[in-house]
């Protein structure tokens, strides 16, 4: 029996998850959290009925307890609400489905316990992967990736030798905006970005979409997971979103992954721990695909991409500069305070004016999120 922790499971990844569990007889939920929104999170609770269940903030935490007091399941809340779900006894996996930095502290506990870790919070390996995989191969924990371009190389890996590896190929949709000049940039609207052409997600990272971030997140991300340089990682625009990834070997032969865009395969080979199973989805209908195309990365119009491999290659607390301020200025765009455009300048900024630490702790980048937020509000 799979006992699952699941952090995050009102958002796309962790309701994705849990219909992955309700095809799967041998998984149970044991753990839960959510962020703020209590009315579908009772719904889950009593469909699953887990031990414990996590929320934001202490007066959720008092309204839910209010809500489901007939199940007598114990209700956390916030950051220690996060380490009790991912530590929680009787689970075996960790399912990692919350946005942000707070997603690294109840990820590093649960190592530390032993769990094995369904990896779907960026931040984790953005901002602290020199923390994260040695302390995983210390304790002997699998960390499985469940982004579909990271799981697409996880795939191509299975089987293979480590040092075969000549190359890591991330493919990339281009999102909304592919093909536009800066020119074009200057005056697109939230309603515009938020249009993706294939994926359904939530708006953060349907922005991070939009300007590639996203892609220069997963470039950092790749380089912690398979252990490569970034002179191994490229970026190649694959506009249908039919090959979610591929890998290039010492003897040019490359494996790739195709498949619909949909989470649930890549969630499934996690929590099955890369036995294949059957999934009640759509399949690739390749009568119906006219083409499949490629093309180059735009590094001059996203600016965001370039930056990844520029903060990438520095190390130390550039990456969390990154992705700190990508978040704030993510949250402004959405809430239409800043211009698309002003994402990358406010990037840009916090990493050449932020205090550079070259080996972080935990409490460094923790820090340095502090910092860049306040360095932001500050402007």
């Amino acid at each position: 029996m799979q006992k699952i922790a699941l952090l995050g499971s009102t958002g796309s990844i962790g309701t994705q998850t849990l219909e992955v569990v309700r095809e799967n007889e041998d998984m149970q939920i044991v753990s839960m959290s959510a962020g703020k929104n209590i009315t579908l999170f009772e719904k889950q609770i009593r469909e699953f009925k887990p031990l414990m269940v996590s929320v934001q903030t202490e007066e959720l935490a008092k309204e839910l307890k209010i809500k489901i007091k007939d199940l007598n399941i114990p209700v956390y809340y916030g950051k220690e609400g996060l380490i009790q779900v991912a530590v929680c006894e009787s689970a075996t996996i960790v399912v990692t489905a919350i946005m942000g930095m707070i997603g690294i502290t109840p990820t590093i506990a649960a190592i530390c316990e032993g769990k094995d870790i369904a990896l779907a919070n960026k931040e984790t390996l953005v901002t602290a992967g020199h923390i994260i995989m040695p302390l995983a191969q210390e304790k002997g924990v699998k960390i499985y990736p469940v982004d579909s371009e990271h799981s697409a190389i996880f795939q191509c890996l299975n089987g293979e030798e480590k040092g075969s590896v000549s190359k890591i190929i991330l493919t990339a949709s281009g999102g909304p905006f592919r093909g536009k000049s800066l020119e074009e940039l200057k005056h697109v609207t939230l309603q515009q970005a938020l249009k993706h052409p294939n994926w359904s997600m939530g708006k953060k990272i349907t922005i991070d979409s939009a300007t590639m971030v996203n892609k220069g997140l997963e470039v950092i991300e790749a380089r912690w997971l398979f252990d490569v340089d970034y002179d191994q990682i490229q970026v190649v625009i694959q506009p249908q979103s039919i090959i979610h990834s591929m890998v290039e070997f010492k003897d040019h032969g490359v494996i790739a992954q195709l498949g619909t865009p949909d989470m649930k395969l890549p969630i499934q080979y996690a929590l099955c721990e890369t036995q294949r199973r059957f999934l009640s989805e759509e399949r690739l209908d390749f009568w119906s695909i006219p083409s499949i195309t490629f093309e180059k990365p735009d590094f001059e119009v996203f600016r965001g991409l370039s930056l990844a491999y520029e903060v990438g290659r520095k190390g130390g607390s550039a990456t969390t500069a990154y992705n700190a301020a990508n978040e704030l200025a993510v949250a402004k765009f959405l809430n239409e305070e800043i211009s698309f455009l002003e994402i990358y300048d406010m990037i840009e900024a916090c990493i050449l004016k932020h205090p550079f630490v070259e080996n972080p702790t935990i409490e460094d980048i923790l820090e340095t999120e502090k910092w860049i937020y306040e360095y932001i509000e500050s402007r």
